[in-house]
């Protein structure tokens, strides 16, 4: 059966049912222990007694029973406690002495067993109105005869009932001492948890995510340690959030206030006769530039803003074919330029979509930067693809940040874009296992090295190529 929330078990606290727990266990131990005892100490005070009792009983009966009568039996038969001595025939007849309680102790079937010789021996505890007796039967000289000697269990028992008395007291003690000992430990050992509880609810109240102390270097510091570590994540991951949000404010405020510009303007002219038509078609254009900045932004935003994408296909892509497909968009947008390409195959299993993206905004990037009549270098060899302009180059200063969210050097401040499509092509390579690195060209300019696992012929040549090899090996 499972414990459900809400029941007991969970409605109490830890340092209860710590206590609890070690006061069962305790007790459990200790009544175990001294039943085990109690019933060691029953089976020797009756094994003792069994063997006193049929020392005494074949020692009595080597003698000739004319020789004594019941009423004159030999004080070493009877001992120092409640004995009675006797004989049952074979008939049935049965003589015995009088002990000092009268009781009656009625002998049955084993006691005749062995006055008939059919048994030789036997001991039994039988049952009286006021005690119970051990009696020991045993076969005489006489033929037909059995001598009979019980014993009263009195002395047993009540040694017995003190050993459970002190055995319970000793027990209830050693519960009321475990039930303590289970206090301190949940006091003393559960006070990091206790410091923990409070600097989580703290935290949860003030939303500070400032680490907690950390002492020792058990369980518990670990479980610190690892709260620790969840709230510099977290820390980190509120930090990225409030920059995301303020970048992306920031961002999408100018081309919003930009396009809201030029249809105050367009409205104000309406109204005061018009424009001509070139001004008006070089406003229009103005405001298209705007909405498709606005949506390539909202786009990078989107991408940016998970660390998956919503919807994956994976399926066998050639990064040269990629490539080139880049390669003629980016060359409609950028006529002016020269493109100096070399592609080698290239198979990975991946995302075309995001791999096509990621090239493309290196192009762009390229593209942006590079002079008129400039040529873009772009070389794809064994999975690593180059793509170089003949710009002025990233200053050493900048070379960390350029993949960074919303980063844009002072230089490229005043020129179109949201400083997102280099941080896309890095999430998009290391999603599929690669490297992205930037440094400068031969000619002067910047060079962007993507390199992505894969292999120079699609995957199903690899494997039967494979296939082969095993097969001829």
């Amino acid at each position: 059966m499972s414990w459900l929330p809400g029941r007991p078990h969970y409605r109490q606290s830890l340092a209860s049912r710590v206590i609890l727990l070690t006061t069962f266990a305790v007790g459990l131990s200790v009544a175990l222990v001294a039943l085990a005892a109690y019933l060691t100490v029953r089976h020797q005070l009756q094994a003792s007694m069994d063997e006193s009792l049929k020392t005494r009983a074949e020692a009595a009966a080597q003698y000739d029973l004319t020789e004594f009568t019941m009423q004159d039996v030999p004080a070493w038969m009877l001992g120092a406690t409640d004995t009675r001595v006797g004989y049952i025939t074979a008939a049935g007849r049965i003589a015995t002495t009088s002990g000092p309680t009268k009781d009656a102790i009625e002998l049955g079937g084993p006691e005749l067993a062995v006055a008939r010789g059919d048994s030789k021996y036997s001991c039994r505890t039988i049952e009286s109105k006021r005690r119970d007796y051990r009696v020991t039967t045993v076969q005489t000289k006489q033929p037909g005869v059995a001598l009979v000697v019980a014993q009263s269990l009195e002395s047993n028992e009540k040694a017995l009932g003190k050993l459970g008395l002190a055995m319970f007291l000793f027990g209830l003690a050693g519960v009321i001492a475990a039930a303590l000992a289970g206090w301190a430990v949940a006091r003393n050992g559960l006070r990091p948890v206790r410091r923990l509880t409070d600097a989580a609810e703290d935290i949860a109240r003030t939303e500070k995510l400032d680490p907690i102390e950390v002492e020792g270097n058990d369980e518990i510091a670990r479980l610190a340690r690892a709260f620790n570590a969840m709230l510099t994540a977290l820390a980190a991951s509120r930090d990225r959030q409030r920059q995301l949000v303020a970048d992306a404010g920031h961002e999408l405020r100018t081309p919003l206030t930009s396009l809201r510009t030029n249809l105050d303007l367009l409205t104000q002219a309406d109204r005061q006769g018009g424009l001509s038509e070139a001004s008006r078609a070089e406003l229009l254009d103005d405001v298209r530039f705007q909405i498709e900045e606005l949506t390539t932004l909202i786009g990078d935003l989107t991408e940016l803003a998970r660390e998956q994408p919503a919807r994956v296909h994976l399926e066998d892509v050639d990064l040269a074919e990629i490539t080139e497909r880049a390669v003629e968009r980016v060359r409609r947008r950028a006529s002016s330029l020269q493109f100096d390409v070399h592609l080698e195959p290239w198979w990975l299993t991946g995302e075309a979509s995001g791999l096509e993206r990621a090239v493309t905004n290196l192009l762009d990037n390229a593209a942006k930067w590079s002079p008129p009549l400039g040529v873009v270098t772009v070389r794809l060899e064994q999975g690593s693809l180059l793509v170089a302009d003949q710009g002025h180059g990233i200053p050493e200063e900048d070379l960390p940040h350029v993949f960074d969210r919303f980063y844009r050097s002072p230089d490229s401040r005043t020129m179109p874009g949201s400083g997102l499509g280099l941080a896309i092509v890095r999430q998009v390579v290391e999603r599929h296992g690669g490297t992205v690195q930037v440094g400068h060209a031969d000619g002067g300019g910047a060079a962007f090295r993507m390199d992505v696992p894969g292999f120079p012929q699609p995957p199903e040549t690899v494997t039967s190529g494979s296939q082969g090899t095993l097969s001829d090996a």
